[in-house]
């Protein structure tokens, strides 16, 4: 049985499932971010323990494949790095990292706007564009925030 189901953890299933897998939670922070659910799934350790955990798998994969550091170029240049992707687990990796950083400033900019009464109307918007695009999103959001905040402030 253990073996059908690791059979099933191929290196698409998981891209798919991380990748579907956060959409219920940033559904969570645009729609409902005040709720209990909310706080609970997106607001503590749940998300970032599954994705944790996919992240050790491959992490584990790549150690059972050989060197845990061939092929990790990642400061030889952009042909470094290019290369480095070439490697599906080594991308699948990184791209588990960059959902599991945007869902984090998501989660990070619902609290946030909760403590300075950012209305939904800019939070929302925020929140769909560090979904797509990470740090563009949260700098919108900041920019916004200096209004409600009434301070400017690089560490909050």
């Amino acid at each position: 049985m253990i073996n059908n189901l690791l059979s099933l953890l191929t290196y698409e299933n998981i891209y798919l499932l991380a990748n579907y897998g956060v959409i219920p939670f940033w559904l969570l922070l645009i729609f409902i971010p005040n709720h209990q659910i909310t706080n609970f799934f997106t607001q503590s350790v749940v998300a970032p323990l599954l994705l944790a955990a996919s992240y050790a798998y491959l992490s584990y994969m790549i150690f059972q494949e050989g060197d845990i550091f061939d092929g990790f170029e990642l400061y030889d240049g952009l042909d470094g790095l290019y290369s480095m992707f070439a490697n599906e687990a080594l991308l699948l990796i990184f791209w588990l990292h960059f959902l599991a950083i945007s869902l984090f400033t998501g989660s990070w900019i619902v609290r946030d706007s909760r403590r300075y009464f950012v209305p939904k109307v800019i939070t929302i918007p925020s929140l769909v564009l560090t979904y797509f695009t990470g740090p563009i999103g949260l700098v919108i959001y900041w920019f916004f925030r200096i209004f409600f905040a009434k301070k400017i402030s690089f560490n909050d």
